[in-house]
Order: structure tokens, then sequence, then C-alpha cells
């Protein structure tokens, strides 16, 4: 979740930017734009771990089949407020963009920075002196 944070400020600002820019249609667009991702993004990423914990091999089929069913459902928000006068949806779909591009940058910088094992400790051959 170290994603969360730099994308919910990146919101914030969008929101305040498109609050300048645009208004107060704009303020909702930018606010409802970093809410999906941060919802989408944060329910896949709890997922996932939920998956590989129970079983890790299918975990890339399951993080694909999450990639395609939040394309498929921001497709479906994005044709029902095409027409909309609720909110600026301009604003709303280049939030969702630059949000997804801030978390998506945020998950590799942190999964490049984390220390991982490659090699369980204790997993090899037993190796006692004196055989």
């Amino acid at each position: 979740m170290k994603a969360a944070i730099p994308t919910v400020v990146v919101g914030v600002v969008a929101a305040v930017v498109a609050s300048f820019l645009r208004g107060s249609s704009g303020l909702v667009g930018a606010i409802l734009g970093s809410v999906i991702v941060v919802i989408f993004f944060a329910a896949g990423q709890l997922i996932l771990e939920a998956v590989m914990k129970r079983n890790p091999t299918v975990a890339m089929t399951v993080a694909m089949l999450m990639y395609l069913v939040k394309i498929g459902i921001l497709f479906i928000l994005l044709l029902a407020f095409k027409n909309t006068k609720a909110f600026d949806t301009k604003v709303f779909a280049m939030t969702i963009l630059v949000c997804t591009l801030v978390w998506t940058a945020a998950e590799v910088w942190a999964f490049g920075s984390a220390k991982v094992l490659y090699v369980e400790p204790g997993s090899g051959p037993d190796i006692t002196p004196g055989r």
C-alpha cells in the first residue's frame, strides 16, 4: 500500500488545480477519479496478497484477470458518465490517467527498492560437517 500515499497526494493536487481551472465541476471530477483509482488498485492489491498467501502459482493469472476486470469497469464508468453534467468528464478521465501512472510508478519503485530473499534460508540440502 506504499503507492496509495503518492496517489492520494497527486489526487489532492489534481483536485486543487481542477478547482481553479474548471470550478466545482472540475473539483468533483478530480475527486471522483482519484477515489476510483485508489479503490480499484487497493482492492486489487488486497485480493492479490490473499491469493499469494493461499496459492501463489495462480497469482499471475489472478493479476491479469483483475486488470481486465478493472479496465472493463472503468470503460463502463466512462461510457456511463460520458454525457453527464454533474462533473467535468475530461478532468475525471485525466485524473484517472495521472493517478494510475503515479500508482504504477510508486509500485515499481517500491518493488525495486524492496529487499527480497531470492533463496529461502534452510531450503538447501542438509550439509553436516564430518560426513
